[in-house]
């Protein structure tokens, strides 16, 4: 195949501040599949991901862990990395901002914008949000929160050096208006224009001196250089940038065809990078695009909820390619999308085991049965044929129209609508009908040729998505033909060759049994967290926080889809009705629990357990393995002092 040129695509470098959930997984396996996708058409693809590592969340995480900054990072960095192997993505580099070239380039990218006065010091005085790592001003604050991530802010004053923006606005105005693709998908590129970028660009604070665990300013000992020049360089360092004088791989890749990245953070891309690049004389990427995030049922994934799905933990019970399969084809095109538990099954038995994994398996099955696994070239063609033909060819143009503006789950609905019309094929022309007469062998000949070569278009175009699967399909059909050209004409089939034996690719799946696996799974994680959890020392005020009141348990029963939660309603004295869910189904049937008064937790924040929600906790101790509720024969509502 024909080199098509270079094609250089990167993710946003992942936080290191705990392991990934499966939603973060969703950008690497998308930038994965349009690197696969690149690489299938005959581009030399350079794929780069990583770990951003820095600032002050970070010091404050390995503090409250015991630990070094650096010790925790290289923890988390580890874990992120084995989830990207897991996930079978193929990214060719993995940097981290600890890495020692990405630090000296990015002090020298500094020094070199402070002495051109891009960069100039001064003070800021403003309101801070840790986890955001931002200061905002008050116009800026919604409900008095942190616009971006709803936490709490807190007034800081500190010495900092800024980086001009204010004096590259007309300038990044002008680029972004003359190149209509620059942001994509359109309505992010609305926002940061009317939003940001019109309205009037103030200078970004670029360095801070209230915490050390950062890239020093080698000539300020005082300063560590803030996220934004440390985490968005990273782009340009892994491929051999240098203001002293760069690397040929950075001739050759830079700059970038796409940086894949989450809504979220559009602004600092689209903003804050394209300034840097252009105060440093360098070329602008490509292409932003901004992908929507993948939520838990209705709500934006977060531990805190209680809400999180772990890659790791899937692909345990649907394996990598189910999971791959699952992220790529639910994500909307420019709206959030959602995962549950139902769906990721639903989609798993309709999608993989009855669309795709019967039509390879039957049609193998059949060439077996019917040729000894041996068919020859078509020659008893009918007008059908020709509209599955052309229909496995105007699959390619679908797929190849969705990949060049990056609507990924468009092209794995048209490579599985290919699936369905070859399962309609079976249908239409009934091949174990055409067996029973011995002169129809011909026609049926040629119905299981063309089905083993929509088949093939399936595979190859599966490949970027699904490669595990489109080996095993290739395996099965032992068939070789797997390059994108040999899908310009329906055809490349070899006649003549043996297939192997029809296995099948995805097994069914019993749903009850699989939530219930899950939840078994999510409960055990969570109790072995109890148990590592470490106590610590409280005062007497800390104590009276809590708000322990006589409840009486009015109603109880199962919680659905776990063996080891009640669902209680209680009496709590208040007039108002109250509900906890326990895990105590081990130790208590719910009759044996209606009537009973025990001491309840009142004041603790509502949580949702298996969907049920849960307003308070149940007091009740262990010993030798077995749970004790603390029964007691008081009035409901009276407090527990």
């Amino acid at each position: 195949m024909a080199d098509k040129g270079k094609f250089y695509i990167t993710t946003a470098i992942a936080y290191t501040s705990r392991k990934p959930h499966i939603g973060n997984s969703y950008e690497i396996v998308l930038t994965d599949a349009i690197a696969r996708y690149k690489r299938l058409q005959g581009y030399d693809v350079f794929f780069l991901t990583g770990t951003d590592e820095h600032g002050q969340k970070i010091e404050n995480y390995a503090k409250d862990a015991g630990v070094t900054p650096k010790e925790y990072v290289d923890k988390v960095a580890g874990e992120i990395r084995d989830i990207c192997d897991l996930l079978g993505t193929s990214y060719d580099k993995f940097i981290r901002t600890t890495d020692g070239y990405h630090e000296k380039v990015v002090q020298k990218i500094f020094k070199k914008l402070y002495e051109q006065d891009d960069i100039y010091k001064s003070e800021y005085e403003g309101l801070y949000c840790t986890p955001c790592e931002s200061f905002w001003t008050e116009s800026q604050l919604v409900d008095g929160k942190c616009p971006d991530c709803g936490g709490e802010v807190k007034p800081a004053k500190e010495e900092a050096y800024f980086l001009r923006l204010s004096k590259y606005q007309k300038q990044l105005e002008d680029f972004i208006e003359s190149n209509e693709n620059f942001i994509y998908p359109e309505a992010r590129k609305k926002e940061m224009l009317n939003n940001f970028i019109k309205p009037g660009l103030q200078d970004l604070c670029v360095s801070r001196t209230s915490f050390k665990w950062g890239i020093p300013v080698t000539f300020d000992e005082n300063h560590v250089i803030y996220v934004w020049i440390d985490a968005l360089s990273n782009y340009i360092t892994a491929i051999g940038y240098d203001p002293d004088g760069s690397s040929d791989m950075y001739k050759k890749y830079w700059p970038a065809d796409v940086h894949i990245i989450g809504k979220d953070i559009v602004r600092f891309h689209t903003i804050y990078w394209p300034i840097m690049l252009m105060a440093l004389g360098e070329p602008l990427p490509k292409q932003v695009f901004g992908h929507p995030w993948l939520l838990f049922g209705e709500d934006k994934m977060s531990k805190s909820k209680g809400n999180v799905i772990y890659a790791d933990d899937l692909t345990k019970l649907l394996g990598v390619d189910a999971v791959r399969y699952y992220l790529l084809s639910e994500m909307p095109y420019a709206s959030d999308g959602s995962i549950t538990y139902e769906t990721i099954i639903e989609r798993y038995n309709s999608d993989l085991a009855n669309t795709i994994g019967n039509l390879v398996n039957r049609t193998i099955a059949m060439s077996n049965k019917y040729f000894d696994g041996v068919v020859s070239a078509p020659d008893c063609k009918e007008a059908i044929d020709g509209e599955l033909e052309q229909f496995a060819l105007d699959t390619v143009a679908k797929v190849e129209k969705c990949f060049e503006t990056y609507r990924v789950a468009d092209a794995i609905e048209a490579v599985l609508n290919l699936a369905k019309r070859s399962n309609k094929y079976i249908d239409e022309t009934m091949p174990w009908a055409l067996a029973k007469d011995e002169e129809k062998r011909a026609r049926l000949n040629t119905v299981l040729y063309n089905l083993l070569e929509s088949i093939r278009f399936i595979a190859v175009l599966l490949s970027p998505f699904m490669p595990e699967t489109a080996e095993k399909i290739f395996a099965q059909m032992n068939c070789d033909v797997k390059d994108y050209e040999s899908l310009s004409s329906f055809g490349g089939f070899k006649a003549g060759t043996t297939v192997g034996k029809a296995e099948a690719l995805f097994q069914r799946i019993d749903a009850d049994k699989m939530i219930e696996d899950l939840l078994a799974q999510n409960e055990a994680e969570e109790e072995e967290e109890k148990e590592e959890e470490k106590v610590e020392e409280i005062t007497i005020d800390d104590f009276f926080k809590s708000d322990l009141r006589v409840a009486e348990i009015v109603d109880c029963e199962p919680v659905k889809r776990s063996e080891k939660l009640l669902k209680l309603q209680l009496n709590d004295g208040s007039g108002k009705p109250r509900q906890i869910v326990s895990g105590i189904a081990k130790w208590y049937k719910p009759e044996d629990l209606i009537g009973k008064r025990a001491i309840i937790v009142t004041n603790l924040k509502p949580i949702k357990l298996c969907g049920e929600l849960s307003q308070g906790m149940l007091l009740s101790g262990e010993k030798d393995g077995e749970i004790k509720v603390t029964f007691v024969d008081m009035k409901p509502g009276a407090k527990i002092c």
